[in-house]
């Protein structure tokens, strides 16, 4: 498998594993989990990406802010947290950087269609994401971040509401979406995907969406603090990911 890599007009590095940008337009999921190369390489944090792995799509990555070489991801979040106690906002500027690469890639032909993947911050970053971009339409996400304000990093931190996923329902609930969470993630707090859940369907509902395919499926926390995800879960998502492109 050869990692390859693509740099935007607006000098956004993406790696990628799959067939060459020669091949032409083919489906793009972008997985949001490390830096772009650990995403795709690290096991076993690369595993819905090798699961995706095929010559019918391109599966990318984009390095989250906080993360990249000789940087410690342990710390990344602790990274976001102390730039935001200093007034700054080191996430925004990145998601609509990604919104318009996304624009880009599709415009140029390189993608026919772009899906986000993501795990645990990652689901933050590919949520964030897709509200800013219409021209994605399935997000699969592991073991959710869903409030900034509950890590722990961030602790003794206030944060406006608005940077929560649960503000972002009237802009995602038009989406095919799927989560998949242990039964007792004390990392990330399995009742706030519950709840993002249930707000995103309600808000179908009230926009007269029937049976919108939002989806969270629960199954028994592993790890440390319930927040891991074993290799058949990262499986099954990719092959839901698969039939949704």
């Amino acid at each position: 498998m050869d990692l390859q890599s693509h740099k935007t007009r607006n000098q956004l590095e993406l790696a990628f594993i799959g067939p060459p940008l020669d091949k032409g337009p083919l489906p793009l999921v972008i997985y949001f989990a490390l830096s772009k190369e650990e995403s795709l390489t690290l096991d076993p944090f690369n595993q819905p990406a090798l699961a995706l792995h095929s010559d019918k799509c391109r599966v990318a990555s984009i390095t989250l802010p906080g993360h990249g070489p000789n940087l410690d991801p342990r710390a990344a979040i602790g990274v976001w947290a102390e730039d935001f106690e200093k007034g700054g906002d080191p996430l925004s500027p990145f998601f609509k950087q990604c919104q318009k690469a996304i624009d880009e890639l599709i415009e140029e032909g390189i993608a026919s269609s772009v899906a986000l993947m993501g795990l645990s911050r990652g689901v933050y970053a590919a949520c964030q994401v897709a509200a800013l971009t219409p021209n994605v339409r399935t997000i699969l996400g592991f073991a959710p971040l869903v409030k900034l304000s509950f890590a722990k990093e961030f602790e003794g931190i206030s944060l406006p509401s608005n940077l929560d996923l649960t503000s972002l329902c009237d802009l995602l609930c038009d989406r095919t979406i799927r989560f998949y969470i242990g039964n007792r993630d004390t990392r990330v707090n399995t009742a706030h995907t519950f709840e993002l859940v249930s707000m995103l369907a309600d808000t179908a509902y009230n926009r007269r969406i029937r049976s919108s395919p939002i989806e969270l499926l629960i199954g028994p926390s592993i790890g440390y603090m319930g927040h891991g995800t074993p290799p058949h879960i990262f499986e099954e998502g990719a092959a839901w990911l698969k039939r949704n492109l």
